[in-house]
Parts: C-alpha cells; sequence; structure tokens
C-alpha cells in the first residue's frame, strides 16, 4: 500500500503555540484508525523507531500515523518543561488528528520511555476520542520509578538521559546562537564519570548549563504536591485498554509492571483482555536480547517478538474492532534460561509459591569468599553460627555499578547494562555475601523479589541494596535483579524518618521482578551492600538534602544485617513449580 507522507504540519495548542508534526496515512480518503506518537528526540528520525512501532508498516497496514515533536523541542515552539505541558498538549494533539478527515475519530497512542509517559499524562485529561494507549518501557508516574528509586537518585539515568538524549535536542535548537553551550555539553560528555562524581549534586554542570528543571526535581527529593501535579495516576481510574510492555532489565521495570496491576484491578470491565502485559528479557535503549556477557537467542529481541506487529494487532482490536483470529493471552513474558517466550494468565503467575531464603553466617559474609549461607532454614548447619553481619560504607569509595537496569554511557546505554558478571564486585569488603548450596533440579523464580532485612547503622541515615545473583558451578556470579532503599524513607517517601544509630530496624528492598531459571549445580546468591554508583547518588550518611551534600558532610557508616531464628533477614523469591 502507498503511504503518503505529510512533513511539519503545525498544530495550534489551546495557548496558541505550535507544534510540529508529520502525518504517515495510506493513500486514499479514508478514514483511517489513528495513532499518535509525541516524542521529544527528534521525530525526523527516533520518531519512526522509538516507540517501537515501525511506522511504515503500520501505514502500509491500514493507519493513519501522527508523530509530533514535543514542546519546545526540535521544530516545534515554546519551551520544553519535562511533564509540565504534556497533559494538555498530548489532549489538544489527540482532538486535533480525531478531527482530520482521514481519521475515523478513534485514536490510539504509543510510544517508549518518556513518550511512555506522554500517553499516560494526555490519557490522565481523557480526551473522548483516545480509546487506548500502548506504553512500552515506561514508568509509572514521575517521582518514583523515573527519578527516584526505593528513595534514592537515579544519578546515572537523570543525567545521561538530560545530556546525551536531550542534550541533543538543545545543541540543535541552539547551534546558531551559543557555540559556548555546545562545547560545555560536548565535554561533559566526553567525561561523564567526572561529572557523576561531582559533590554537591546540585553543582553538576548538567544543572546549571543544560537542564535547570533539573534542579527543580532535586528541591523535591520527597513525593509531593509537586510530584503530583506532573502525575498520570488518575488515570488507572479510568477503564482505558492499555498494552504495557516492558524489560527485565529495563529501569522503568517497576512501573510497567503497577501501571499493569492498577489498571487490572480498578477495570470495570472483568474482561482481562482490556488489560496487557509482554515482558521481554531488554534494558533501556537496548531492546535486543544481546547484552556484552550474555545472549538470550535470536528470538529475544522485539523484532524477533514482532512488538509492531502485537501493537498494530492491539490497535485493530480496539481501535477498529477488529480482533486477533488467535485471542493473545492477558500475559506474555520470556523466561531468562530455558530462553522462551511463555503466555501467561494474570501477573504475579497465579500458581506462585513465595519462598523464604534466609541469610545466616559463619563468622562473617564479606565478600564471595566470605562465610554467608542462604537457605530455607533460619538455622544454621554449621556451628557456630553469627547473628550479624556488618561492612563499612565510605560514600567516598562506593560500590560502582555493574550492570543491571541502568542507563549507563556505552554502546546505545546496553554496555553497562544487563546480567554482568559481579565477581569484582563481590571481591569488596563492603559487599556482603549469601550463598545457597547447590540446587539438586532447575529453580524457576518468576515474579516480584523483595528482600526484608533486620538491620542497623552508626549514622542517622544510610542505603541498602540488594542483589539476586545466579553463580554457575565455575563461579560467574550473574545479576538477575537488584534494588535499593533509603532509609529514611524506609516508611514514607513522603515523609523521612531519620534513624537512631544502632537501633535494629525491619526493611525491604524491593528488587523488582524476574523471571528466570536457575540450572541444576547452580547456587542462589544475595548481596548487600550499600551503594550502587552512579546509578544511585551517593548517600553521605547525614541528615541532610543529599543534593545538598559537599565532601565536608560525608560520613563514614558501619553497617550490619541481622539473622537468625530472633532477626530472620530473608529473600522472598516468587517460585514456579510445574510440571512437565
Amino acid at each position: 500500500m502507498n503511504v503518503v507522507i505529510e512533513k511539519n504540519l503545525m498544530v495550534a495548542m489551546r495557548d496558541g503555540v505550535e507544534l510540529a508534526t508529520d502525518v504517515y496515512r495510506p493513500h486514499g480518503d479514508g478514514p483511517f484508525p489513528t495513532l499518535v506518537e509525541r516524542i521529544p528526540y527528534n521525530k525526523e528520525i527516533y520518531g519512526m523507531i522509538s516507540g517501537w512501532v515501525d511506522v511504515l508498516r503500520a501505514a502500509r497496514e491500514g493507519f493513519a500515523v501522527v508523530v509530533q515533536d514535543t514542546r519546545g523541542r526540535y521544530q516545534s515552539g515554546g519551551n520544553f518543561r519535562p511533564f509540565a505541558d504534556e497533559k494538555a498538549d498530548g489532549a489538544d494533539t489527540v482532538a486535533w488528528a480525531a478531527g482530520q478527515a482521514w481519521s475515523t475519530g478513534s485514536v490510539g497512542m504509543f510510544g517508549s520511555s518518556y513518550t511512555g509517559a506522554t500517553q499516560w499524562l494526555a490519557a490522565a485529561e481523557r480526551p473522548p476520542a483516545l480509546a487506548t494507549i500502548s506504553a512500552a518501557v515506561a514508568g509509572s508516574e514521575n517521582y518514583d520509578n523515573w527519578l527516584y528509586q526505593g528513595g534514592a537518585l537515579r544519578l546515572g539515568f537523570a543525567l545521561q538521559w538530560v545530556t546525551s538524549s536531550l542534550g541533543m535536542g538543545e545543541l540543535a535548537r541552539s547551534a546558531s546562537r551559543d557555540t559556548k553551550l555546545i562545547g560545555r555539553l560536548l565535554r561533559m560528555l566526553d567525561a561523564m564519570d567526572d561529572v557523576f562524581s561531582t559533590l554537591p549534586i546540585r553543582d553538576h554542570p548538567v544543572l546549571t548549563d543544560i537542564a535547570p528543571y533539573l534542579t527543580e526535581w532535586l528541591d523535591h527529593p520527597e513525593r509531593d504536591n509537586y510530584w503530583e501535579r506532573l502525575s498520570a495516576r488518575n488515570t488507572v481510574v479510568t477503564n482505558l485498554p492499555v498494552l504495557n510492555i516492558g524489560g527485565w532489565y529495563d529501569l522503568f521495570l517497576g512501573g510497567t509492571l503497577q501501571n499493569y496491576l492498577a489498571l487490572r484491578a480498578r477495570s470495570k470491565d472483568p474482561d482481562a483482555h482490556r488489560q496487557r502485559l509482554i515482558i521481554g528479557p531488554w534494558a533501556h535503549g537496548a531492546a535486543s536480547g544481546v547484552f556484552p556477557e550474555r545472549s538470550f537467542g535470536v528470538r529475544a529481541g522485539y523484532d524477533g517478538a514482532d512488538i509492531t506487529g502485537a501493537q498494530l494487532d492491539w490497535f485493530r482490536e480496539h481501535l477498529a474492532g477488529t480482533p486477533p483470529e488467535t485471542p493473545s493471552s492477558p500475559v506474555r513474558i520470556f523466561v531468562m534460561g530455558p530462553n522462551v517466550w511463555r503466555d501467561e494468565p494474570d501477573w504475579p503467575l497465579p500458581d506462585t509459591d513465595y519462598v523464604d531464603y534466609f541469610l545466616g553466617s559463619v563468622g562473617h559474609a564479606r565478600t564471595s569468599n566470605g562465610g554467608g549461607t542462604l537457605s530455607t532454614s533460619t538455622e544454621s548447619d554449621s556451628e557456630p553460627a553469627s547473628e550479624s553481619d556488618s561492612f563499612v560504607y565510605d560514600p567516598a569509595d562506593p560500590v560502582r555499578t555493574c550492570g543491571g537496569a541502568t542507563y549507563l554511557p556505552g554502546l546505545f546505554i546496553g554496555a553497562n547494562a544487563g546480567p554482568r558478571d559481579q565477581t569484582p564486585t563481590e571481591s569488596r569488603d563492603d559487599v556482603l555475601c549469601y550463598t545457597s548450596e547447590p540446587l539438586n533440579r532447575p529453580l524457576e523464580v518468576t515474579g516480584p523479589v523483595r528482600a526484608r532485612l533486620f538491620v542497623s547503622s552508626s549514622a542517622v541515615d544510610t542505603d541498602f541494596t540488594a542483589a539476586l545473583v545466579d553463580v554457575d558451578p565455575a563461579g560467574r556470579a550473574e545479576l538477575v535483579c537488584d534494588g535499593i532503599l533509603r532509609c529514611r524513607y524506609r516508611n514514607s517517601t513522603t515523609q523521612p524518618e531519620f534513624l537512631d544509630p544502632g537501633m535494629v530496624y525491619e526493611i525491604e528492598v524491593d528488587l523488582v521482578a524476574t523471571a528466570y531459571v536457575f540450572a541444576a549445580g547452580h547456587r542462589l546468591r544475595l548481596d548487600v551492600s550499600s551503594s550502587n554508583f552512579p546509578k544511585f547518588d551517593r548517600n553521605p550518611n547525614a541528615a541532610v538534602p543529599v543534593a545538598d551534600a559537599g565532601a565536608g558532610d560525608v560520613v563514614v557508616a558501619t553497617n550490619t544485617v541481622w539473622h537468625g531464628s530472633a532477626r530472620p533477614s530473608r529473600l522472598v523469591l516468587p517460585v514456579i513449580r510445574r510440571t512437565a
């Protein structure tokens, strides 16, 4: 089918600002069901691919596709204020698209990452023509699971996103009038490690030179009314059909799962097919299923899984009333290990058995060569067993990020992400390692993963990190999933509560989720520490705003994990037991 392309139509918003908009539609009068993508990363390039929808394929298969530069970006007018204008602009764009002669008046939205956020924010305005959305690797709100996780700032993501992804747009718009800005940005891109290490965080050159709105974000380290104004959380009270797409190593996985669960719980229609979830073995910006140290096979990438086809099927059903010949399952997940796609009736899986693996140690659990144990019993088979393990956390010498759900520089963000070997990390004296005996049979862990720890600190605040690791018979320690908790936010992210030094507290570290089969002969391991830098900012261990903490505010803390029958620190795993 021939495609008609119209470039840079200027669409007026309610306040008169005009946004540059491209249209791709089948040849002919139509009308056609209509798709909208609103993107800050340059519609001329990334608009064709970033939403995980092949735009030309969609047009050839009978959809009109609208791709727009968001306000203040590239060809569009106005000033870019992340999130702040996306509700009104999104609703206005949906209304414009629905009113065109080539449109049926039924509109769906698609996109990934920030472009997923533009969908949720537009949906929060409830434009009448918006019938469905398909949000890929997108968070649930703009505080938690976007800028912060467990109360800790996603420093690496914030600075890399602003400098590389958004900074390029500033270059394009200012190239003819601010050569100094160009030079500063290019120097930052060339020396991101130095940029990450700046203290206090508020003095980062990214804030002062490129993105002053980041200063506003740092002014609100708790979830307060500022973040509520930028939130799309009221979207989940609607009956809007949503296709949520995520990745096991994507930094927005938690938000993707929360979005699905919230809509499933509140949907007025009991039909599960109004909500769908697809999760692949992907990192943010690296959706091939191939990582530097591990490949999940040729079918692991979103192309191999035909994510474009899955979305077009979704839009045919919810925009044109044409369901697929074979009904899709509510949940489709990629299970790592056997490396297979699998259909499921819901998330978490209905046959999940939550199993506690208790921490213990003989002597000490520091490093992978220590005596840390992990078992389904609170009692150690060896004596004498220790009741606790301590380590020293020095913010001036943090544990460096090694894989996981990261967004750091290198090979389209994928070089530092995913299932990296944790052996170098586990050689540090400030990392506790708790390891199981070799497994007698394969163990499938699919679902939410949590670590419930009894902890104390010599400081008034500190962080605890936790990572689930797969140890093979040769000793390679592959990261499966991880998380962090800033202790001042252990009870609430709206109101900080500092620690009493030496007092023992029970905390929960959210390791988000996975779908992973540990092979027979492999061992489970839980790594516990207090830093994961620069994925997260460093906690200075002091009762000061973290963004304002300079080198003189840093406190070295002795942190302790307690275990045993009286204080049963444990890893809670979602185990799936099925017969072939």
